[in-house]
C-alpha cells in the first residue's frame, strides 16, 4: 500500500514479538480493498487499521478486506475478517 513509517515498523515488530499475523497483508486484493483510511480531500489512502491473529490460528483466517460502503461516519473504512472455526463436541 505504500511505505511503512516508524509507527508501522513498531507495529510489525510488535506482531513478530507476539507471534501475530497481520491479516490484511496476506491476502492478494486490489488496493481499493486494502485501504482502511482516506484523507478528507480523497487524494490519499493508506492501510492503518488491521486485524491480527495468533500464528497458530492463521489457517482459520480466510479473508480480510475493507468494506467501503459501511455507514460508520468516519474517514476510516470498516475492516472485516472471515474466519472458519471448527468447534469440538464435548
Amino acid at each position: 500500500m505504500g511505505e511503512r513509517n516508524e509507527n508501522g515498523e513498531r507495529f510489525a515488530n510488535l506482531c513478530v514479538f507476539n507471534k501475530l499475523v497481520i491479516g490484511g497483508t496476506i491476502f492478494p486484493h486490489k488496493r481499493i480493498h486494502k485501504a482502511t483510511w482516506i484523507s478528507t480531500d480523497h487524494t490519499t489512502e493508506n492501510q492503518i487499521d488491521h486485524i491480527c491473529i495468533n500464528k497458530k490460528f492463521r489457517r482459520t483466517m480466510e479473508d480480510v478486506r475493507t468494506r467501503r460502503g459501511a455507514d460508520i461516519a468516519s474517514d476510516h473504512h470498516l475492516v472485516v475478517a472471515n474466519l472458519k472455526l471448527k468447534l469440538k463436541k464435548n
